[in-house]
């Protein structure tokens, strides 16, 4: 079976690229989901993060606002925190492959925004990333609100520049023009791969 790294920086259309693939039938594990899972009402990271960052579990409810000031700029603080979530992330993900590996499934997708910076690479067979030119991705998650300029900044701090990606991907599906370019280059992504398998 073969294993897929999808990823890229915030705002670069990862999300609707993944979709794509599901429209294509391939199984994809969110990464992004399977933490929103972990720190939901009764999640598994709930107890561990509450005790580790103060007040930012109410009620068995994490607050996602506390929890992202406390560890925004603070790198020890975010240490900790990826100390907490990345092993059950890692555990969920081995699950989803297993899962897909008895079903005889060709090939998985594993769609981890952090898959360069966390060293997710050696765990998959290529690496698919999905770009969008720079002003294009700001304004992506300007219009998603919540976020200021600073946080926005610090996000990006914190990611491989994708520049840096491209060069280290094994395909690279571009975001900035249209969706029906970037389906266009996804079907063509498959098609070699197909011939390739």
């Amino acid at each position: 079976m073969k294993i897929v790294g999808l990823t890229g920086g915030i705002g670069m259309g990862k999300s609707t690229v993944a979709r794509l693939l599901r429209q294509r039938r391939l199984r994809v594990f969110d990464a992004d989901a399977e933490v929103h899972r972990l720190q939901a009402p009764g999640g598994a990271a709930l107890p561990a993060i509450g005790a580790a960052f103060p007040g930012t579990v109410v009620d068995g409810r994490l607050d996602r606002a506390r929890l992202r000031a406390a560890v925004l700029g603070d790198a020890a603080a975010l240490r900790r925190l990826e100390a907490i979530i990345h092993p059950l992330v890692r555990a969920g993900e081995r699950h989803f492959v297993a899962r897909a590996r008895r079903a005889g499934a060709g090939c998985v997708v594993l769609d981890i925004p952090l898959l360069f910076e966390t060293g997710g690479d050696r765990r998959v067979d290529a690496v698919w990333v999905v770009s969008a030119p720079a002003a294009v991705q700001r304004a992506r998650v300007r219009a998603r609100g919540g976020l200021g300029e600073a946080q926005i900044d610090a996000i990006l701090a914190r990611q491989m520049p994708d520049a840096l990606k491209r060069r280290r991907a094994d395909a690279v599906i571009p975001t900035g023009l249209s969706r029906r370019h970037a389906q266009a280059r996804v079907i063509r992504i498959l098609d070699g791969m197909r011939r390739k398998v």
